[in-house]
């Protein structure tokens, strides 16, 4: 991201936060692209033939976030990204529970490369949901790394900036994160 672009979301995240509609709206407008290349990330690591759409996982996110005032809320751009990826992360879980019910059995998606251990495996989706929850109850920032590298598919730099911590934290908080996350999902050390 930009130094710039990072600068006027700041000032509109602090306008906005000040009660500005305006300022709401146009930092809206500036967000949804990010949004919805965290939406297409998440969509790649969904079954062929999900019925969601990254456009409708991005508009559904948009209305959890103004409901939740996350928009007045945001003290930073990380947690205005964060909160996005949670809610679209939150969508998709609801929706695997929806279909689960409604087929009586579970799905199992894949998860591709992102997680080393997971990469030959098919994992259920709500599972590692309630394993990230535990993660991030636990240890708040190795769960955003999570969330931010996995889920929002940030490069390692950008979720260092995002959170304002070095490369090595991050690296260090997904190496800990995958191998707790592997422990809590029955994965074997190794």
């Amino acid at each position: 991201m930009e130094q710039g672009h990072r600068e006027d979301l700041t000032a509109l995240i602090d306008e906005a936060r000040a009660g500005s509609k305006a300022a709401k709206d146009r930092l809206l407008r500036a967000v949804y692209g990010e949004f919805h290349r965290i939406a297409d990330g998440l969509m790649r690591s969904e079954r062929p033939g999900h019925t969601l759409q990254p456009s409708a996982l991005v508009n559904e996110a948009v209305v959890r976030l103004l409901d939740g005032q996350a928009f007045e809320k945001a003290p930073n751009r990380g947690y205005l990204f964060a909160a996005a990826a949670q809610a679209m992360r939150r969508i998709l879980v609801d929706h695997a529970r929806k279909r689960k019910a409604r087929d009586g059995r579970l799905h199992r998606v894949p998860l591709g490369d992102v997680l080393a251990y997971f990469e030959e495996k098919h994992l259920d989706f709500i599972a590692l949901d309630e394993a990230l929850e535990r993660l991030s109850s636990l240890h708040k920032r190795q769960g955003l790394v999570v969330v931010l590298r996995f889920f929002a598919g940030l490069p390692t730099a950008e979720v260092a900036d995002l959170l304002g911590v070095s490369v090595g934290t991050v690296e260090g908080d997904w190496r800990f994160a995958r191998a707790w996350l592997r422990s809590q999902m029955g994965g074997v050390e190794g």
